[in-house]
């Protein structure tokens, strides 16, 4: 296994790597600068867009364009021409509130998760099927993380950080049916709250454990199979990628802008990419 840090300049507040397989691109979030960053790994190309508000995470929006989750609802940017043009906007859009960490389903449905700008229960979880339908799955959310799905697409897997428990639910890919959570793992023994998550191949679950350094590899029965120490204070989110989506790559913080996560560890923000760990993950699928 090899960890190294990528040459790009640090955030202050790393979320949400998302890989793209036909451009091959790495992309992320600075949620606190507020904005959408990318990586061409074969060239270094660099490229960032600049959002109007904070952007909690991103999805594939197919034709050259990504969903972005702002602080009063979704988004679509089109990466040639940098304009950003709203999808579907919250009803009732609270100022002490923004959306956190997101995830496509296996069908192309983009969930996201709100969280209390001071850690309060202002969040909701919210499910982005199409322009007309945004559904509310549930609320009362402080932290809302770990968002993702087992491979055939059948579990949900979330979390309310400040609980230390990740939940997992059943789901239906092909309707609109969301099972009551169960506990999937309790992270309290780890050290940490959970950050953000992905699922490889093999249906184990890869999570942040924020507070601890590290990226801890669960089994589909939640048992923790390996925890990775990372070089830096705060990792805030795993996703697979690469030309053969056997690459971790793992966002950081360097400083959450709540007062809660401030870092001066060298590496604060740093973007890593994780190799040789013999495991694939699943390549996102795009909205629509």
């Amino acid at each position: 296994m090899k960890i190294e840090r990528l040459n790009v300049a640090p955030d202050m507040l790393g979320e949400s790597p998302l890989w793209d397989p036909i451009s091959e691109h790495l992309y992320w979030v600075d949620v606190v600068s507020r904005k959408v960053r990318a990586l061409h790994l074969a060239s270094g190309e660099e490229r960032t867009w600049s959002t109007p508000s904070y952007v909690g995470s991103i999805g594939l929006a197919g034709d050259d364009g990504l969903v972005l989750a702002l602080q009063d609802g979704f988004y679509r940017l089109s990466l040639d021409t940098s304009r950003i043009e709203p999808i579907a906007r919250l009803d009732d859009a609270d100022p002490q509130m923004r959306l956190n960490d997101g995830k496509m389903d296996r069908s192309g449905r983009f969930l996201c998760g709100g969280m209390g700008l001071k850690a309060d229960p202002r969040g909701a979880l919210h499910r982005l099927s199409a322009p007309n339908k945004l559904e509310r799955l549930a609320d009362g959310i402080r932290i809302s993380n770990a968002l993702c799905f087992s491979p055939d697409g059948g579990l949900m897997y979330f979390a309310d950080s400040l609980s230390h428990k990740i939940m997992v639910h059943d789901y239906d890919r092909h309707g609109d049916a969301v099972g009551p959570p169960r506990v999937f793992l309790d992270t309290t023994s780890l050290g940490s709250a959970p950050d953000g998550a992905t699922v490889d191949s093999e249906g184990c679950l890869w999570v942040a454990l924020v507070q601890r350094g590290q990226i801890a590899r669960v089994s589909p029965t939640g048992k923790v199979v390996t925890t990775i120490d990372i070089p830096v204070d705060f990792p805030s989110c795993p996703a697979f990628g690469g030309k053969d989506m056997d690459t971790l790559f793992v966002t950081s913080i360097k400083d959450s802008g709540t007062g809660r996560m401030v870092s001066s560890h060298p590496n604060a923000g740093a973007l890593f990419a994780i190799t040789g760990l013999g495991v694939r993950g699943i390549a996102e699928r795009p909205f629509g």
